[in-house]
C-alpha cells in the first residue's frame, strides 16, 4: 500500500494528522486548479480551504479504486463552476490547431534565458485571460486536460458529462482560444526614447 492510500485510509479512520499528509501533497494543484478557474488569488485561496474541507466531509463517500488525486481535483473543479456561476461571470506548453490549421504554441518549459522566460510568463498571462473568456464547464474540461492530463473519461466522471460531450467541448474550447489567441495580438512595449532613463 502507498503511502498515498495509507493516509486516506487512516483519514477515512479520523486521523487528522494523516489527512494534513494529504493536503500538504495536494495544496499546491489544488490551488492552481483553482487560480486558473477563478484568475484572482484571493478567491483560489478561498476554493482550496473550500475544496479541502468538502474532502474532509466527504471522504466516507471516497472510492479508493480512483486516484485520491482526480478525486480531489474533480471536487475543486465542481466547486469553481458553482462560484462562476454564481457570479455570473460567464505552465507548461499546449499546442493547439483548429480544422483550418491554425495554431498556436505556447513555448516549452525549458527555458534558459530571461528574454526568453519573459516571454513564456507574458504568454502563459495571455493564456490565463483567454480561459476566463469561456464558458466555467469549458473552461474546467481545458484545465483539468491540458494542466492535470486528466483522460477523456476522467473528465466526464469529474464533470458529470458524457464523454462525447467532453471531446465536443475540448473541440470547441480549442477553437475558441486559438481564435482569440489570433485576434488579440500581445500588445507591443512601447519603446524608451533616447533622451529618457532606464527606468522609464
Amino acid at each position: 500500500m502507498t503511502d498515498e492510500k495509507t493516509w486516506v485510509s487512516q483519514a477515512q479512520q479520523g486521523s487528522d494528522e494523516a489527512f494534513t499528509q494529504l493536503v500538504e501533497t495536494y495544496q499546491k494543484p489544488v490551488y492552481n486548479l483553482c487560480y486558473r478557474m477563478l484568475g484572482e488569488p484571493e478567491l483560489a485561496e478561498d476554493a482550496a480551504q473550500e475544496t479541502f474541507l468538502r474532502a474532509y466531509q466527504g471522504l466516507h463517500r471516497y472510492d479508493a479504486a480512483r486516484p485520491f488525486g482526480t478525486w480531489i481535483l474533480s471536487i475543486a473543479a465542481h466547486y469553481c463552476i458553482d462560484t462562476l456561476r454564481r457570479k455570473k461571470f460567464a505552465m507548461f506548453s499546449m499546442d493547439v490547431e483548429t480544422d483550418d490549421g491554425v495554431a498556436f504554441e505556447l513555448p516549452d518549459a525549458s527555458a534558459p534565458d530571461p528574454e526568453t522566460e519573459s516571454v513564456r510568463k507574458e504568454q502563459r498571462d495571455r493564456l490565463h485571460l483567454l480561459l476566463q473568456k469561456l464558458d466555467a464547464t469549458d473552461r474546467a474540461a481545458v484545465i483539468l486536460r491540458y494542466w492535470y492530463d486528466f483522460s477523456e473519461v476522467e473528465i466526464a466522471n469529474s464533470l458529470n458529462l458524457t464523454v462525447s460531450a467532453v471531446k465536443s467541448r475540448l473541440h470547441r474550447s480549442r477553437r475558441a482560444l486559438a481564435g482569440m489567441w489570433q485576434e488579440e495580438p500581445t500588445p507591443a512595449r512601447p519603446e524608451r526614447r533616447a533622451y529618457e532613463t532606464p527606468a522609464f
